[in-house]
């Protein structure tokens, strides 16, 4: 019995770990489209990286936009910017990214014409294209949706959040989880608006560290041992909200903020964050809720698989971010 439960939770590790690839292409993309008065066009396209790859999708300017002959393309933390320019006006036709219906993610394009009017435009896979002199609008409330999909398929974020739910004390979960929520809300609005940055690799290592440390502290709890963390999880929880907080901000670092409204966009992004989070807390605790309704050992059934969940992928993940 004990041989297949291992098996079957090998098994689930190893199928949570696959789908983080497709987790991360949840990341938007970012198209800029800047028109100068003797008719060139700037692009700038930037896509997020996925298995070391970039995302099958392009750019597609109106029919009177000639396809570029050269390109320059760099790399930028976990994506990638590929820039050129063409000779072309931006009075009429469709924008559309090729592709985009294949994938899970979001367009962000902006566009700024010869004139100085700009405008922006969100493009998702059900809508892959907009008209040129067509209503814009902002898309500012669209980072409400793209904070809580990055909590809710970041699956970093909320392994985290389960092993809390693991370490803490009913009558502390409050506390805690505002401790975490203070921790990267701080760090997010600090890294977002270019205050303070770090390089994404180690930030990964350290979110994947601190899962991982979470695990070890709940194993020391349940053998009746005690430690700072034990004592006072609120600590921990501001300290490692700090660093995913970098994490979260990585995500607003692949699209950017709309100019004039870096603030508004901001606050709703970590808005959609707290939403995704305590939806996820809220589910968990209801699971609980259940066991406890139904006469089955909930340290056996349920706590200790979901630790072995959030200890075997933190070390999972932080063997892959060392390697």
């Amino acid at each position: 019995m004990t041989i297949i439960r291992l098996g079957l939770l090998w098994a689930v590790i190893m199928w949570l770990s696959a789908i983080t690839a497709s987790a991360h292409e949840i990341r938007p993309a970012a198209l800029e489209l800047t028109e100068r008065p003797d008719g060139i066009v700037t692009v700038i396209w930037k896509q997020p990286i996925l298995s070391g790859r970039k995302l099958k999708m392009r750019p597609e300017l109106p029919d009177q936009c000639p396809q570029p002959e050269t390109s320059r393309q760099v790399i930028s933390g976990d994506a990638i910017v590929e820039s050129w320019q063409v000779l072309c006006r931006l009075d009429g036709g469709d924008i559309r990214i090729d592709g985009l219906d294949r994938t899970l993610t979001d367009v962000f394009v902006r566009l700024r014409t010869a004139s100085g009017e700009e405008s922006t435009h969100i493009l998702r896979p059900a809508s892959t294209s907009f008209a040129l002199g067509g209503p814009a609008g902002s898309p500012a409330s669209a980072y409400l949706r793209i904070g809580a999909e990055h909590m809710l398929f970041g699956w970093d974020h909320l392994l985290f959040v389960l092993g809390l739910l693991l370490l803490t004390a009913p009558r502390q979960l409050l506390w805690v989880i505002t401790a975490f929520t203070v921790g990267h809300s701080v760090t997010l609005a600090i890294t977002a608006l270019g205050l303070f940055m770090l390089p994404s690799e180690p930030v990964e290592l350290l979110i994947a560290l601190s899962i991982f440390f979470l695990a070890v502290e709940v194993v020391r709890k349940w053998a009746g041992r005690t430690s700072l963390t034990i004592r006072k999880p609120w600590l921990i929880a501001l300290a490692f909200g700090l660093l995913h907080g970098l994490g979260f901000a990585g995500a607003l670092a692949d699209i950017g903020l709309p100019k004039g409204e870096e603030i508004w966009a901001l606050l709703l992004f970590n808005l959609g964050v707290e939403f995704g989070q305590i939806l996820f807390v809220v589910l968990a605790l209801g699971l609980l809720w259940l066991v406890r309704r139904i006469s089955i050992d909930q340290r056996k059934w349920i706590e200790t698989p979901a630790l072995y969940v959030v200890g075997g992928l933190g070390a999972f993940y932080t063997l892959t971010r060392i390697l």
